[in-house]
């Protein structure tokens, strides 16, 4: 049974590992440096076949439907680490899902394989400082095509991932349309880290 497996990787390698996190978060250069048990209990997780249990049925033959997911979910959010060391964490999840049901084959290849894999992390640009983002109808960072290129104006925060060096590409939310439907005027793109004109600010204190 899937949530007794996952309880019992949760009693034997997680809760005993937290206080191993901290104090390797602690002792690092800054908070972005992976403390190197995560990495180590990463391969624990996958050798136990407790990797990527987010997927859904739809999109993959031993996938989980959402109530499914959902008592796994409650049992992982127990521990402050145990989601990512499943490869379960956010933005990641909602990311690569998009990348399953959107991407192309050149889009997966490139960042949803390193993705489910737990080589990389990824980023959503959504949130803007002047406006309730909470609603996406009142994004005002624009995507406008240029040629072959689109062009992107925006300025975010609460860019979840972001600061994360390891973060390789942004799912970002800005208005293609302006004059259609307020429900269709929205459109995501994917951006890689280190596009030209990208500046991360500063990471919340």
């Amino acid at each position: 049974d899937l949530q007794e497996r996952l309880s019992a990787f949760m009693t034997q390698e997680i809760y005993p590992n937290e206080r191993i996190f901290e104090e390797q978060l602690e002792s690092s250069a800054d908070r972005w440096t992976l403390p190197p048990i995560m990495e180590a209990l990463k391969v624990k997780a996958r050798a136990a076949n407790l990797w990527n249990l987010f997927l859904p049925k739809a999109h993959h033959a031993q996938g989980l439907t959402n109530l499914e997911y959902a008592p796994l979910c409650e049992i992982m959010g127990r521990s402050p680490i145990a989601p990512e060391v499943f490869n379960c964490s956010a933005p990641d999840t909602g990311n690569m899902e998009v990348l399953l049901r959107y991407g192309t084959e050149r889009h997966q290849d490139q960042w949803l394989a390193p993705l489910l894999a737990g080589e990389i992390r990824s980023g959503f640009g959504m949130t803007e400082p002047a406006v309730a983002s909470s609603d996406a109808t009142n994004i005002e960072g624009s995507i406008k095509r240029e040629g072959n290129e689109y062009v992107i104006n925006a300025r975010k925060w609460w860019t979840s991932g972001a600061g994360d060096p390891r973060c390789k590409i942004l799912i970002f939310m800005g208005k293609t349309d302006p004059t259609a439907d307020r429900h269709q005027q929205q459109s995501m793109v994917l951006v890689p880290m280190n596009t030209p004109g990208i500046t991360l600010l500063r990471s919340m204190s």
